[in-house]
């Protein structure tokens, strides 16, 4: 093994957390069952690092071997960068036909001609999934394993979720999908987020989009204060309405976790106790960013419970019914 990937290794291994490495290892196809036996998963994770790297040098293991381990554990751990999600256009006849055979092949045949030094590898996971890692050189220098590019395509979908991708290498990876895919092209859908599953789920609609028309109605006191029936009968349909509404934007059951929503304004100012802003001749400009650890279920929340206004705003529905989380706002609109 040679200098670099022992550095390979030495990151994987720190970034691995120690309960699931021996769950990993034990994926990896490289070690005999000796191997696996002598490690000992109780030790300091230098020392079991130093093991391991022994016995990949008894082995003969090389930095191919390696990219396989990180690729399992990333694939079972998938949350560890920001995803992008893109939306190839303008399929050609033959593209629902694609097999995974040809488009391995015909993935590494567009990019090799593209890039000279480049590593690629694909696998194909459980869930039908393509998994596709990329390190990248250039014509002088070899592929650089520490920052690669992860790729997730469902074939027979024109959707691709891209990690780890630079400005300087994206439009070669765009090219070598599209081509590969048979497709005319691919656009950013302005989806983003550490949780690939849920920006996935959301981008490809596999959420429930089933909205009710019934729904449990609040549970009732034990010694209820006598109330106006009439007040009673208004204030329940008000609940009713507002879960409805609050279901058709935002979905029912379980949501994907999306973690955040992005406006970017570009408007022109509008306050008349501002002159000096309102006249100006170029846009106002500023960010309004929601957070949350599960936006979707709190915005429902807050329609729902009556702390936002009915009925909700497209700029807020438009995240699960465009598939964004990223939006430009003029005055010409979204």
């Amino acid at each position: 093994m040679d200098d670099s990937t022992k550095r390979l290794l030495q990151r994987l291994m720190r970034r691995i957390p120690s309960q699931m490495l021996q769950t990993i290892l034990d994926k990896w196809a490289h070690l005999s069952r000796e191997d696996l036996h002598s490690l000992d998963f109780t030790q300091p994770k230098w020392v079991l690092t130093e093991h391991l790297l022994a016995l990949c040098e008894e082995n003969g293991l090389r930095v191919k071997h390696i990219t396989e381990l990180e690729m399992i554990y990333i694939i079972e751990n998938p949350n560890q960068g920001m995803w992008h999600g893109f939306q190839l256009l303008d399929a050609e006849e033959d593209a629902p036909s694609i097999e995974l055979t040809q488009f391995k092949e015909q993935f590494k045949a567009n990019l090799t001609e593209l890039i000279s030094h480049v590593s690629i590898k694909i696998k194909k996971h459980t869930d039908e999934a393509i998994w596709i890692r990329v390190a990248w050189g250039d014509n002088f220098t070899k592929p650089y394993h520490l920052k690669p590019t992860y790729v997730v395509h469902h074939l027979q979908t024109p959707y691709v979720f891209v990690t780890g991708v630079t400005s300087k290498h994206k439009p070669l990876l765009n090219q070598a999908l599209v081509l590969a895919t048979r497709y005319s092209s691919m656009k950013d859908a302005h989806l983003s987020g550490r949780n690939l599953t849920a920006i996935r789920d959301l981008l490809m609609r596999q959420y429930q989009q089933v909205f009710p028309t019934k729904h449990p109605k609040p549970l009732q006191e034990k010694n209820p204060v006598p109330r106006n029936p009439n007040i009673e009968k208004e204030q329940a349909e008000n609940t009713e309405n507002r879960l409805q509404m609050a279901c058709e934007a935002f979905g029912d059951g379980t949501l994907p976790q999306l973690q955040k929503a992005v406006y970017k304004l570009e408007t022109k100012f509008r306050d008349n106790s501002n002159k000096t802003l309102t006249g100006r001749e170029e846009p106002f400009r500023g960010v309004v960013e929601f957070a949350s650890t599960n936006l979707l279920e709190s915005l429902r929340h807050c329609v729902s419970s009556g702390m936002a206004s009915t009925p909700v705003t497209p700029l807020l529905s438009s995240i699960t019914q465009k598939g964004r989380n990223y939006f430009v706002i003029t005055d010409k609109g979204v």
